[in-house]
């Protein structure tokens, strides 16, 4: 670790808040305009079509560019890198405040995703490096997890605020103010740190599998049409084939866009798939529980917002609880056990009625979807990142920023895919709520059934004693600039 850092213990300290501060930004904005849709979609005049992709461009946008991000951190310098994403960030934040039509939020929203590839592996790099081991890097970890935990919740009901109060426009333009703060904090907190040595950028790789990965997720968006479409088949196919040339690329090249070592790993291939999943209930799931809160249940933005704050609140209450038994009974327990209890709070609101009571079928359900998501998210980050080398840290963030954001596009997608067959194809205006009930119940329990597999993934992948899984990296420095 550089000598500054050493010397200013408190630098790190503040260094985290303005990191944690960017994790909140890049996944809140995965959820904070989904409780608008509703308004925004009257007010652009969007189809049930492009009201979808006002979450999934962000995300696919995001997940599909994170893993040049990373090497762009790790090449370019973490901090400038940072702030470039900073600006940029806020510069798009403020075009989709200002959208006029449906295209232009959807634009704007995907050069949200394109920034946000930049700050996401730039911060959790300069995460890893900042806090290179011991109770420090844990506990550093532990508040980055619970925000990645919570952020997509506290983007609902922030969103459901705006929306109740101002306009669903400052969903968007609440952005500026974040940013200031994190420019503000960067400048001021943040030591720069860049990997060694002749670096090259993997082209060939970087254009296979961004465009692999946005084959594969828009092709999954095409599923509502129907699995066998054959325009769906076309570009599962292409982004299939797209991603196993990438790999073919990073397996010969001298200096790849993923070194494959990084997911090699039993263990970190086995964080970034559950990773995956996760994204797909924060993000996926989510969204049709503020469809059933406002158009069942007739909630307004601001309380449909709120209804969702069991499941954050359970999440920073057992934060601490799954922080010290990290140190007791390490990560696999915990990441196999998390899944299970989510898949039972997910399961229990897949029963949700038109005229059931809040307080009888949500709440609980969703205290325990809270519970069970912290015990994934404090040992997820810790554990997808364990013994990356310097001169990965910021690939390896990327792949573990990605793995969520390509889960959330994907998982949506296929939400999206099961609500449509269940309401056979009819628009949302032509159904009653009890057709609306059945179609998100059954988003409910296709993801439960994905955090069951996320469990199974953790217990045969995640193998290993607790000083196997989280050993000390008292070598993991990069030198600061």
């Amino acid at each position: 670790m550089s000598s500054s850092l050493r010397a200013r213990p408190q630098t790190r300290w503040w260094a985290l808040v303005v990191i944690s501060l960017t994790q909140l930004i890049v996944v809140l904005d995965g959820t904070i305009v989904s409780i608008a849709l509703p308004q925004a979609q009257a007010s652009l005049g969007l189809s049930d079509g492009q009201r979808q992709w006002v979450v999934t461009a962000y995300a696919l946008a995001f997940g599909a560019l994170l893993l040049l991000g990373g090497r762009i951190a790790d090449y370019l310098g973490r901090k400038r890198t940072f702030m470039i994403g900073m600006v940029g960030f806020g510069a798009a934040s403020l075009f989709g405040g200002l959208a006029q039509s449906g295209w232009e939020l959807i634009l704007a929203r995907g050069l949200q995703g394109v920034f946000a590839a930049l700050l996401a592996p730039a911060a959790l790099a300069l995460l890893t490096v900042t806090f290179p081991s011991g109770k420090e890097r844990n506990t550093a970890f532990a508040v980055f997890g619970t925000v990645a935990g919570t952020g997509a919740a506290v983007g609902l009901l922030l969103g459901g605020f705006l929306t109740e109060f101002t306009d669903w426009r400052w969903c968007l333009l609440v952005n500026l103010f974040f940013v200031a703060i994190g420019l503000i904090g960067g400048a001021l907190f943040l030591t720069e740190s860049k990997a060694d040595g002749d670096n090259r950028y993997d082209v060939w790789g970087a254009i296979t599998v961004t465009l692999g990965l946005g084959s594969l997720v828009y092709g999954f968006s095409l599923a509502e049409n129907g699995w066998g479409d054959p325009l769906t088949i076309t570009f599962l196919v292409l982004g299939v084939v797209l991603l196993a040339a990438f790999v073919w690329v990073e397996s010969r090249v001298a200096q790849p866009l993923l070194p494959l070592r990084v997911v090699a790993d039993r263990v970190r291939g086995g964080a970034f798939l559950i990773q995956g999943v996760a994204g797909a209930i924060m993000i996926g799931a989510t969204l049709y529980l503020t469809f059933h809160l406002q158009f069942v249940l007739g909630m307004g933005a601001l309380q449909a917002g709120a209804a969702t704050l069991p499941l954050p609140i359970a999440t920073m209450i057992i934060a601490p609880i799954a922080t010290k038994l990290l140190g007791v009974i390490g990560p696999r327990p915990m990441m196999i056990v998390g899944p299970l209890i989510a898949a039972a709070g997910l399961f229990l609101l897949s029963g949700i009625t038109p005229d059931g009571a809040y307080l009888v079928q949500i709440a609980p359900a969703l205290v325990l979807l809270g519970v069970g998501m912290g015990f994934v998210f404090i040992p997820l980050q810790n554990l997808a990142l364990t013994g990356v080398a310097p001169h990965d840290a910021g690939i390896a963030s990327a792949v573990a920023n990605s793995a969520m954001q390509i889960g959330g596009s994907i998982g949506l997608s296929v939400f999206t895919a099961v609500y449509a067959a269940s309401v056979g194809g009819h628009a949302q205006a032509d159904l009653d709520p009890g057709q609306l009930t059945d179609a998100y119940g059954w988003v409910f329990i296709v993801a439960s059934i994905l955090m069951l597999v996320a469990a199974v993934i953790a217990a045969v992948m995640v193998r290993g004693t607790k000083d196997e899984l989280m050993p000390a990296q008292p070598g993991l420095a990069v030198a600061a600039h």
